[in-house]
């Protein structure tokens, strides 16, 4: 039942004014397995020592000074995730037990209490939270599983958090790199919320000019600009009770992160051509696969903005930390797309997964599933072909070549990185002939984030490397 290895698997904090009761209750309940026990004088004592520290069960006298029992009980039954409480009647009181337990107590036993009785109510009440936490893990990997498909413990402590996260209507930043699922991830968060049957709205950042996007968020008054032959409401006020997913947030522009500030400080959006802010009530989530606080620092995000969407931060691990994963969605894939090109039955050779397993999928499950799709289209007699396989993968070859190439001699840790990333970009640039979509795509990157990369590093200037 209670792993005893864990450290320490249950928390309970006995409440009551008699110090003789606390000390008595302390030293019973150590005599459970993994069990770490706390005391409090009154329940204002016990909310304190809450704040600091949660706990699995509370075990309350219901006569206290201060703050007694009952209303200790009434307290907690307001918080999101209460822990379970147990009170203390004195003999011929059950009435006001039976009154705590309608206001959301778990059980009770009376004082002076028979050790049996007390450890048996206990142990049920490790038993009830036991079983509520697996609950929550396991509609937590429901939630997730509707989404993306997993089999491993990254994923499943990333489920977990989805759950929870969405269930409590706070703004979520999601991180990783690209091709891992992070829209999924937002899909899941959107099914755990409270808003789940309310509008989802998705806007991709990087998608638009700064003057269309800013049009496609906030909305415009008719006439507003050229073009504005009507009213248009924006995004926010469409998805208002709703959720609205700003993918690839990392690369707002500069002018409407501040609007976008404004909104989540002041919950109101200001149209357009419209003199007057409008109100609205919308959950936000955005997504990136950049590094926001680095950015922040270097002056490149708003670093007040950085703060208001990182809330709650979920990170979705790439496939190199995940292996397991590979060959579950492999299979996945390759139902899909034998359904898809109708080939019939196709055998996979000997070393099929294993192989799958040992590359580096720097474009992640998005490259992975790629891979399949072709390797599926291209299949004949069967079988499908191992040397369609990429061998290493862009970025495992590059690795080898170029940073050693690139850098030059006593450069620092940030021109070491640019070099190495230079290199990457111009290998994948030759792997795809001079093709940007595909170089993207080999990146695991959108194609506008490989433009500037080739701004950045002078590749987008004409001559052999442009390509």
């Amino acid at each position: 039942m209670w792993d005893e290895t864990a450290a320490p698997a249950a928390r309970i904090l006995v409440v009551d004014d008699d110090a003789g009761v606390r000390f008595t209750l302390r030293e019973l309940l150590r005599s459970l397995p993994g069990v770490e026990v706390n005391d409090a004088v009154d329940g204002e004592d016990a909310l304190e020592k809450l704040a600091e520290r949660p706990c699995d069960l509370i075990i309350s006298d219901l006569r206290m000074p201060r703050m007694d029992g009952m209303a200790l009980v009434r307290r907690l039954s307001t918080f999101p995730t209460a822990p379970r409480v147990i009170v203390i009647t004195a003999h011929g009181s059950e009435r006001f037990a039976v009154e705590a337990m309608k206001a959301g107590a778990y059980d009770y036993f009376r004082k002076p209490f028979d050790v049996d009785e007390l450890l048996a109510v206990v142990t049920r009440a490790l038993e009830s939270v036991r079983l509520r936490e697996e609950n929550a893990r396991l509609s937590g990997e429901l939630n997730l599983s509707r989404s993306m498909v997993f089999s491993s413990e990254p994923m499943a402590r990333l489920a977990q958090l989805v759950q929870l996260a969405g269930s409590r209507d706070v703004t979520v930043l999601i991180c990783g790199e690209s091709g891992t699922g992070k829209e999924r991830v937002a899909d899941a968060l959107v099914r755990a919320s409270p808003r789940a049957d309310r509008p989802f709205l998705r806007f991709n950042c990087a998608a638009l000019t700064e003057e269309l996007a800013e049009a496609e968020l906030f909305g415009h008054a008719k006439g507003a600009f050229t073009g504005a032959h009507r009213t248009r409401l924006g995004l926010f006020r469409e998805a208002d009770g709703g959720t609205l997913l700003l993918d690839e947030v990392g690369e707002l522009a500069p002018t409407l992160q501040a609007r976008l500030l404004r909104v989540l400080q002041e919950g109101e959006v200001r149209p357009v051509g419209e003199d007057r802010p409008v109100k609205v009530d919308v959950r936000i989530i955005a997504a990136t696969h950049r590094d926001l606080r680095r950015l922040a620092s270097e002056g490149a995000f708003r670093e007040d903005l950085f703060y208001r969407l990182n809330v709650v931060q979920l990170r979705v691990p790439p496939l190199r930390e995940r292996p397991e994963d590979i060959p579950v969605l492999a299979r996945v894939f390759l139902g899909r797309f034998i359904d898809r090109f109708h080939t019939g039955p196709l055998k996979t050779p000997d070393g099929f997964f294993e192989r799958l397993r040992a590359l580096p999928w720097p474009g992640n499950v998005r490259e992975l599933e790629n891979t399949l799709e072709s390797l599926v289209a291209l299949s004949s007699g069967g079988v499908l072909n191992l040397e369609q396989l990429p061998s290493a993968g862009p970025v495992a070859e590059t690795a080898r070549t170029a940073a050693p190439q690139e850098a030059p001699l006593g450069a620092g840790l940030k021109e070491r990185v640019e070099a190495y990333e230079r290199g990457l970009v111009l290998d994948a640039l030759r792997m795809a002939a001079g093709n940007r979509s595909e170089a993207a795509r080999r990146l695991g990157i959108g194609r506008a984030t490989l433009h500037d990369k080739l701004r950045k590093y002078g590749l987008d200037d004409g001559g052999e490397e442009r390509m």
